[in-house]
């Protein structure tokens, strides 16, 4: 299992092109050129019935034809004889196929009918296929050039993968020149085979690989792309550019790929979450990239910017304060020092104006002072080239700077002919250079995103166990009646009931059919109250006439009553209205409305909102979006990227809100979502919140059936803590123990058992003679993607401490069918039957993943795990690679 299945794909041993053509000028001609041109070692086939020869190489009539095995086979025939191709690839073994044919499912129904063919003949054969219509892989390394594209690539640490053909045609262009290498290039072209998430495994373990751009205009499968873009991004830098901003994108974007593409900013919440950065074109992509591939330890968005005229540094602060780049307050010390080195005519704050005369030694002490400070993130060096300025120099003097530190340090030198040799030594030292302060600061923002958007990678959410249990069964059933009485918006009493099974406060509501049992529930809840319409037709009931607000007596309660009916029959004459909804009038001096909702994003399924609530909720626009599931981390991120977020704390006369209660109702909203995959939307609107608490005054859903799935979490595109998966279990002797699975705050506990084991059992486990698991290790083992991975601990609860007295993991392969284990279980507790146990719940969650084969390593000495996985079903053989390891196997 070290070597990655697609590893023949980009480094084939043979390859077949089939349409190979004489006519140098067609896409077989090319093709076929480029690989006999690109300096492919490997065996070359062309495939071509009507010709001998093709470009001097003998041309076989059909696949068939060839001996031996073909990895690769690349198909340039017309889309009507590609299915007939990709059977007879099938019997001869071919493992991967690459579709460079155009004409299926972007020219309508026929063609679609020719896609889901090959895909069909492919899957029999168990063939990997990449496109239709789509422009091939190039990789330089390799020397597999499979694309149609007259442009070479140079090899280098960037691997690109993209939907546009023409797009990695444009990149390429722009590449040589500009001394940008690649480890590869992939066009997915339809996706109808591979798409994102199964190239994206391969490239996170290539060692040619250092860093991942993407161009996407749509998404297939949303949880395998996250998984697999989380996964990724944990080890290397990946870099999006999405297109379809704007509806008038968006629908080009589907025309030609037929894929999804949901909101932009959902999609931008989902690349938050997965770690990495979007830009907005083919400069900020590689420059970007290039920022990162350096030793740069990107850390936050606090810019210093060091400049020799004032206007530039202007221009590099007001980009900053458009981009939310933070420019950096020097410290009182920094301050100090560089008034002893800088004329008493400098600046004296940020951005850092040194002087038009600047020497290089006065460079020099301005950055390093900068770089020094630890309220300085990262910094940006400005030359202008004036008649005492000494480019060469001064850019020397930054290069030694930037070795120093590991703190990002850009430059723009301004102007062409006096700093084109300054900019040729930046590129050598890998510094990021740029003519003009406006992408310099861009490409600053891009690293301070990346940081960002790294530690939200790293939050997982806690277990719910360990917050309030919510009554999912309740909430369940209430959804299934009101399916079952074919409806799909629920009233605000059941809207509320659901809110109230996972603990968010709710204003007390009844409702009234008459205006005598208004009277009477405005009494018994006690006056003053709010009274509403009561309609699945009414979204917005003030539009509609349909509340009144702060009635405070009997007379007042029974006209609203009157008046409301007659208000909303006038406005909406087709509404069913089944009576008005009577509840306490929520007063909170102090209170601040807010809004919680949920949507569902056609690609990423449910997503959180939050924002200014009340009836201006439209009109102020004001929302964060974010993907469930959440923790407190992502919750306060959330909030704090709102405008409403500056009214929350103190203002004016009134004390902060109870953030934290806030927070709360936020986690248990991502809770709902989680479990009750019927929500399709929700509104909580308003969210009266204030110093002492919350109260939700109104609320809407709208649920609908199920398709039918063996993943309860195939609704999301982030696989949450499974829950469903801990188990309660008790020992021979009475000890009671837990199974659960693992998670982030589970590191204390994950270390403190390693530590304890034996140096039998450490070497045993990890094949190594370690002390204690590094702090990337142990993040890597217990911030795990329960989609792609699982990891069961067996805990003993000790005066309220868990103690962790065994482990076992599987990580799926990229194909999705199998899966590599490891077991271990403290040395005191063995033979006790608790590896036996954890590894049936292991079995029984791998199957619910629909994983078939378990696979894993055991020293030949390890006795006691030999004669544990033979009990288990597993079938023991000697490894091929190592005589003193064993090799297991059982088929689930």
């Amino acid at each position: 299992m070290n070597i990655h299945y697609l590893s023949p794909l980009f480094s084939p041993r043979s390859v077949a092109v089939i349409g190979a053509s004489n006519r140098i000028d067609s896409v077989g001609g090319v093709v076929f050129k480029n690989m006999l041109e690109s300096g492919y070692q490997g065996k070359l086939y062309a495939v071509n019935p009507n010709h001998p020869e093709i470009q001097g190489q003998h041309a076989y009539a059909g696949i068939e034809q060839i001996e031996g095995t073909v990895d690769l086979a690349v198909i340039i025939t017309r889309a009507a004889t590609v299915p007939n191709i990709i059977e007879m690839c099938g019997k001869h073994g071919v493992r991967f196929a690459l579709v460079l044919s155009a004409g299926f499912s972007e020219t309508g129904p026929q063609g679609a009918a020719l896609e889901r063919a090959i895909v069909e003949n492919a899957r029999r054969y168990g063939m990997r296929l990449i496109g239709p219509n789509c422009l091939g892989i190039l990789c330089p390394e390799t020397g597999l050039n499979a694309t149609f594209s007259k442009g070479r690539a140079k090899a280098g640490g960037l691997a690109l993968i993209s939907q546009s053909g023409a797009f990695c045609t444009a990149i390429m262009d722009w590449a040589r020149p500009n001394d940008v290498g690649f480890s590869s290039i992939i066009s997915l072209g339809a996706a109808a085979g591979m798409d994102f998430g199964e190239i994206l495994d391969y490239l996170a373990i290539d060692p040619h690989t250092q860093s991942i751009l993407l161009y996407i205009e749509g998404i297939q499968h949303a949880r395998s792309f996250i998984s697999a873009l989380r996964a990724a991004a944990r080890v290397k830098p990946i870099f999006i550019v999405k297109a379809g901003r704007h509806e008038a994108g968006t629908k080009a974007v589907f025309s030609h790929t037929g894929a999804l593409v949901g909101a932009d900013d959902v999609f931008d919440a989902a690349l938050q979450r997965a770690g990495v950065v979007r830009v907005d074109t083919i400069v900020q992509l590689f420059s970007a990239a290039k920022a990162l591939s350096t030793h740069i330890c990107p850390r936050g968005n606090r810019l210093a910017i060091v400049t020799n005229g004032g206007g530039p540094g202007v221009m590099a602060t007001d980009r900053a304060v458009e981009l939310g780049v933070t420019i950096a307050t020097l410290s009182e010390n920094t301050l100090t020092q560089l008034n002893a080195v800088l004329p008493a005519t400098w600046s004296h704050s940020n951005p850092l104006d040194i002087i038009g005369d600047a020497t290089a030694e006065r460079y020099r002490h301005a950055v390093t002072y900068c770089m020094q400070d630890e309220g300085v993130d990262g910094v940006l060096v400005i030359l202008t080239p004036q008649a005492m300025t000494q480019p060469l120099e001064v850019a020397q003097a930054v290069i030694e700077i930037a070795g120093k530190f590991d703190k990002p340090l850009i430059a723009c030198w301004m102007g062409e002919e006096q700093v084109a040799e300054s900019r040729q030594l930046f590129n050598q030292a890998k510094i990021s250079t740029f003519r003009t302060p406006e992408p310099a600061v861009e490409v600053f923002s891009f690293i301070s995103t990346y940081y960002q958007n790294q530690k939200l990678l790293m939050q997982t959410p806690c277990p719910i166990s360990q917050r309030s249990i919510p009554d999912k069964e309740g909430a369940r059933l209430l959804i299934e009646s009101v399916l079952a009485d074919h409806r799909k918006v629920l009233n605000e009493m059941e809207s509320k009931a659901i809110l109230t099974a996972f603990h968010i406060p709710i204003a007390k509501s009844m409702v009234a059919r008459t205006p005598h049992e208004a009277l009477l529930i405005a009494e018994e809840l006690g006056l003053p109250v709010a009274m509403k319409i009561n309609s699945p037709d009414i979204s917005h009931k003030s539009d509609s006439g349909g509340i009144r607000l702060n009635l405070g007596n009997a007379q007042a309660v029974r006209s609203a009553y009157h008046d409301i009916i007659q208000s909303v029959q006038k406005k909406n004459p087709n509404a069913r209205i089944d009576g008005i909804v009577v509840e306490p009038m929520v007063i909170k001096s102090n209170g601040r409305e807010l809004m919680i909702g949920v949507i569902t994003d056609p690609v990423f399924g449910p997503v959180i909102t939050f924002g200014a609530g009340g009836v201006l909720v439209e009109a102020m626009g004001d929302r964060a979006v974010a993907l469930p599931p959440l923790n407190n981390f992502l919750a306060k991120n959330m909030i704090r990227r709102t405008r409403i977020s500056k009214l929350l704390s103190a203002f004016r006369n009134m004390p902060p809100i109870n953030m934290e209660e806030l927070e709360s109702i936020l986690l248990h909203v991502s809770e709902m979502v989680c479990e009750l995959p019927w929500i399709k939307e929700m509104d909580i609107n308003p969210l009266i919140v204030d110093e002492s608490g919350a109260c939700a005054v109104d609320a809407r859903m709208v649920v609908d059936y199920l398709p039918p799935s063996v993943d309860r979490y195939a609704h999301m595109a982030i696989h949450p803590y499974p829950t469903h998966l801990i188990t309660y279990w008790q020992l021979p002797d009475g000890t009671d123990l837990m199974i659960r699975p693992i998670c982030s705050e589970d590191a204390q506990i994950e270390q403190e058992f390693v530590r304890g084991l034996s140096d039998e059992s450490k070497y045993s486990r990890f094949m190594d003679a370690l002390k204690e698991l590094s702090q990337n290790t142990l993040l890597h083992f217990t911030q795990i993607d329960y989609h792609r991975e699982m990891a069961l601990i067996a805990v003993l609860k000790q005066d309220n401490q868990e103690k962790e007295l065994g482990v076992c993991r599987y990580v799926a392969s990229a194909d999705g069918y199998s899966c590599e284990f490891a077991l271990v279980v403290a040395d005191e507790w063995q033979r006790r039957g608790i590896g036996n146990k954890l590894m049936n719940c292991l079995f029984d969650a791998a199957r619910a993943k629909e994983i078939k084969t378990m696979e894993g390593e055991v020293l030949a000495t390890n006795q006691f795990m030999l004669e544990l996985v033979r009990k288990l079903g597993f079938k023991v053989s000697t490894s091929e690679e190592d005589a003193a390891v064993k090799h297991i196997v059982k088929q689930l």
